[in-house]
């Protein structure tokens, strides 16, 4: 007869405890243990199944053709995942709530059964009316998409073996239950369970998962952290709720790059793919204003083009406030104490405020001499040119370092119809200037005596 025990879950990590322990041994977080029940079968005196004998494969006779990629017909999508989708494959898509992570994959599910792809749309979170509504919203569409509305997970997976759909999108993993798991949906164990028949699913019969997870208030998927160690992929949907833009992040990815971004535009219709994400970044920038920078960065293997605005005024407190959006506020510290121990300018007494236009989340060290740039402007309230991109990497000596694939940045500065463009003196070597003037710095002096 099965009886119940209560054991002690991580919710960053999985890990478990027989009692609750102040820190994780695991992942040595605070308080992040939880108690929940599980059921433990006490029959003991079941048969011995006969063991399948089982013979290791030789790397060179395995076979990558069930290993090719499908297309989702959306590129910004296929860029992020690394060409598209990989049969067989787990992927993992985050993000706030309203951030579009429904809107996304219904779109991408009804692009594949237009193409004759069978594929298997589960709501645990929406009526089928519900999804039928939007899918309207979404345009004109040709195929049947396959819907089912159910949340018990040995329903789904018996519906998953019967019919054989190539793709499964499970939206969300936070609403599957296991009968035989006797905690709530979305706690640790039920997540940690549904995940693992997913994933078998995947790996067994060769049809691909994407799954939908909701985010804590920190910004990462809600459950154990053993969720992202089980996919294959995962997937950040970025941006402001009540914003146009939205940036698909990949964090994790088996089959690609995890430095690539998707920029998307949320329209009635649904989202729309932005494919020059520079322009869309630079629309509406003042002109003349102080303060305001333009950089150019690598994004995986796309330059892309952001707005770097500083301001800097007296201070009517105590101590200054520094405030960052869009970049590390530690790091704007810092680059704020090299400006004032190598330039000399007091910045003791002077507020200072850091943004990066269009909502993009940047922690590269490219951008560190266009904020260098933009605070000096702005403290000096004189405008750079508009016709002007700044990018490099600023050392503690005030030194400026040299940064990875440079002339893609210059060539996406020239595309745009930049004129100058100012960077580290050891970039300026072999790059093809084409029509724009380039000015090389070696230290933030010779960056000060360029700009005024």
């Amino acid at each position: 007869m099965a009886k119940g025990k209560t054991v002690f879950y991580c919710q960053s990590c999985g890990y478990e405890s027989a009692k609750w322990m102040g820190q994780c041994p695991g992942c040595r977080e605070w308080n992040t243990f939880v108690e929940e029940p599980v059921i433990v079968s006490g029959g003991s005196n079941r048969k011995l199944t006969a063991i399948r004998r089982e013979e290791p494969t030789l790397l060179s006779k395995v076979s990558r053709e069930n290993n090719c990629r499908v297309s989702t017909e959306i590129q910004e999508f296929d860029r992020v995942l690394g060409g598209g989708i990989v049969s067989g494959s787990m992927v993992l898509v985050g993000g706030d709530p309203g951030i579009g992570k429904s809107t996304l994959l219904l779109q991408m599910c009804l692009l594949l059964v237009s193409r004759n792809h069978k594929v298997l749309y589960i709501s645990g979170e929406e009526s089928l009316q519900q999804i039928k509504i939007r899918a309207d919203r979404l345009g004109d569409y040709s195929g049947d998409l396959m819907m089912l509305c159910e949340t018990d997970l040995e329903t789904i997976q018996e519906v998953i073996e019967r019919i054989r759909p190539e793709l499964v999108v499970i939206d969300s993993i936070q609403t599957m239950c296991k009968s035989d798991v006797s905690s709530a949906p979305g706690s640790v164990s039920q997540v940690r369970e549904s995940t693992g028949v997913f994933m078998k699913i995947a790996k067994t019969l060769g049809v691909t998962v994407f799954i939908v997870g909701h985010v804590t208030k920190e910004g990462v998927v809600a459950g154990p952290r053993v969720l992202e160690h089980m996919v294959d992929t995962v997937l950040y949907f970025e941006g402001e709720r009540h914003a146009a833009y939205r940036i698909l992040r990949s964090v994790k990815n088996r089959f690609g790059s995890t430095n690539e971004i998707g920029v998307f535009e949320m329209g009635e219709s649904g989202l729309r793919e932005v494919l020059n994400p520079s322009q869309y970044l630079l629309d509406g920038r003042p002109e003349g204003a102080s303060g305001s920078v333009v950089a150019c960065l690598m994004e995986g293997t796309r330059p892309v083009m952001v707005e770097v605005q500083a301001l800097v005024c007296r201070t009517n407190f105590n101590m200054p406030r520094r405030t960052a959006a869009g970049m590390d506020y530690n790091r704007v510290n810092l680059l704020m104490a090299v400006i004032e121990k190598r330039l000399g300018l007091s910045l003791a007494n002077w507020d200072a405020y850091i943004n990066i236009a269009g909502g993009m989340k940047l922690n590269v060290p490219a951008l560190d001499l266009a904020v260098v740039a933009a605070i000096i402007s702005s403290y000096k309230d004189l405008a750079i040119d508009e016709k002007t991109v700044i990018f490099g990497e600023v050392g503690l000596s005030g030194e400026v370092r040299g940064v990875s694939m440079a002339a893609q940045c210059v060539q996406e500065a020239k595309k745009l119809g930049f004129e100058k463009c100012i960077l580290p003196t050891v970039n300026t070597k072999g790059i093809d200037k084409g029509g724009i003037e380039l000015v090389g710095v070696a230290n933030l002096r010779e960056l000060v005596s360029k700009l005024i």
